[in-house]
């Protein structure tokens, strides 16, 4: 499940499923409007393989490392989330749910830094071209 934020504008959760791409979005579809930072990852736990898209920073920590969900902290423009959420659900490293799962994600129009589980480092990924 492609969960959204709660500050990811609508205009990009709707860009989003008329790209077909299921998401949900806290405050909207799932959990409640001004949900804490410290009450979502209680709530990533209850779902099963969630990948959850963020524009907040405070959420790139390498101890966030879980196998139940993956974490995308995006460092771009608030009307270019949809564009590259697509982006890095079609990356050849991160197309598929078990590839992301275990992750925390910080993802630039440059490149993307990757947190795994029990990882000493963040691995760095160029996107393709």
């Amino acid at each position: 499940m492609n969960i959204l934020d709660e500050q990811i504008l609508e205009n990009q959760r709707q860009l989003l499923r008329s790209w077909r791409i299921p998401v949900r979005q806290i405050g909207y579809d799932i959990g409640r409007k001004g949900l804490k930072d410290k009450e979502i990852i209680p709530l990533l736990l209850q779902f099963r393989k969630s990948t959850f898209f963020t524009l907040d920073f405070d959420f790139f920590e390498s101890r966030l490392c879980h196998a139940k969900y993956a974490i995308i902290c995006m460092d771009v423009g608030k009307h270019e989330a949809a564009v590259y959420i697509r982006r890095l659900l079609r990356h050849p490293d991160f197309d598929t749910v078990s590839k992301r799962m275990g992750s925390v994600i910080r993802l630039s129009s440059m490149r993307i830094g990757v947190w795994r589980i029990h990882a000493e480092d963040e691995v760095f990924i160029d996107w393709p071209l």
